[in-house]
């Protein structure tokens, strides 16, 4: 094997989604996924059937809210679950690990960054400080010049093109210009964003609201990333955003992504 894939999916409760979620992997064989919003406790994480589908597993749960993973059909170690700058943080919103895989050792990382809510309320100052946070340690991860992925649910749209209408979004949760400061800025460290460097001028969303049909009516944003090493990037022969799972009776809200890597 000379190529590996590497999706990012926020699947909105793992317990309530796992027929969707099953049923995409079982048509998309991909080789690592980084999930989010499990909503479920490590304990009740439906390991078995994953493992079954040949996947290792590392899980950072929490009940009832956040909860992301690290789905790999090969081993992994050294996993952290925190990220530093808040020792208190009890929210599990992120967790990291070495992949072992033909390519060669991949660092990834799956994060869940606070939604924010309202700009008014103080859960928008935690959503900057994670990515304050994030943005600290991701310096310090580069400097090992890894082959690397940061994949998670940002809950951040970069650009225009990222959202439906750039009027109707502009200020608000998710197309702030604080937030959108703050994922340039991860971008500046080195980090690349995997759909747009193989999709430059594509329109195309991650996720769409369940309210007032916005799936149907195309009212999304792109809000969910594969963010990429320059090692990482270098290996990127392709990136999509697959809606299948969109369209399924009772689905996530969002889409999964995935990056294609080779040698």
């Amino acid at each position: 094997m000379s190529s590996i894939s590497i999706a990012t999916f926020n699947v909105n409760s793992i317990k309530a989604r796992l027929p969707n979620v099953l049923a995409w992997m079982d048509s998309n064989p991909v080789d690592i996924i980084l999930v989010q919003e499990l909503k479920c406790e490590t304990a009740s994480f439906p390991a078995m059937e994953i493992e079954q589908r040949g996947y290792h597993l590392a899980i950072h749960g929490q009940k009832t809210y956040n909860g992301v993973a690290i789905l790999s059909k090969f081993p992994i170690s050294d996993v952290t679950t925190t990220l530093p700058g808040m020792d208190s943080d009890e929210q599990a919103r992120y967790i990291e690990g070495l992949v072992a895989t033909p390519l060669g050792t991949i660092r990834v990382a799956s994060a869940y960054v606070p939604n924010g809510q309202d700009i008014a309320s103080d859960k928008f100052p935690y959503k900057l400080a994670f990515y304050d946070r994030l943005y600290a340690h991701w310096q310090q991860v580069l400097t090992r010049h890894e082959f690397a992925v940061l994949g998670g649910d940002f809950n951040c749209a970069p650009e225009e093109i990222d959202v439906y209408s750039s009027k109707a979004s502009d200020g608000k949760i998710c197309f702030h210009p604080e937030e959108r400061k703050r994922l340039r800025a991860l971008l500046h460290l080195g980090l690349y964003d995997a759909f747009r460097l193989k999709n430059a001028d594509k329109q195309q969303f991650s996720w769409w609201d369940y309210r007032m049909n916005g799936y149907a009516q195309s009212h999304g944003l792109r809000i969910d990333h594969l963010l990429c090493s320059a090692r990482a990037s270098d290996a990127l022969s392709d990136c999509v955003i697959d809606e299948v799972p969109r369209q399924q009776e009772r689905p996530s809200d969002h889409a999964p992504v995935i990056g294609y890597f080779s040698l």
